[in-house]
C-alpha cells in the first residue's frame, strides 16, 4: 500500500467535517433525546402538551419511530 500525502489543514477540515456528519447521525438516531426535550418543553408550557396525538404528531415529524 502507497503513502499518500496531505496537507495539516486540509486533513483537519476533513477530520471537522467527518466529526459534524457524526454528531448529525448520533442525533438523528437519538430518539430518547428528542423525547426528553418534547417533555422539557411541555413542562415549561404544558399548553403544548394537549393531547397524545398532537404529542406523537410532533415526535413523529422529529423523526421518532412511534408504534
Amino acid at each position: 500500500m502507497g503513502l499518500i500525502a496531505v496537507r495539516g489543514d486540509r486533513l483537519n477540515r476533513v477530520l471537522a467535517d467527518v466529526e459534524i456528519l457524526v454528531e448529525d447521525v448520533a442525533n438523528l438516531f437519538d430518539q430518547d433525546k428528542i423525547a426528553k426535550e418534547r417533555l422539557v418543553e411541555i413542562k415549561k408550557d404544558p399548553s403544548m402538551g394537549k393531547s397524545e396525538n398532537e404529542l406523537n404528531n410532533y415526535l413523529k415529524k422529529r423523526g421518532v419511530k412511534i408504534e
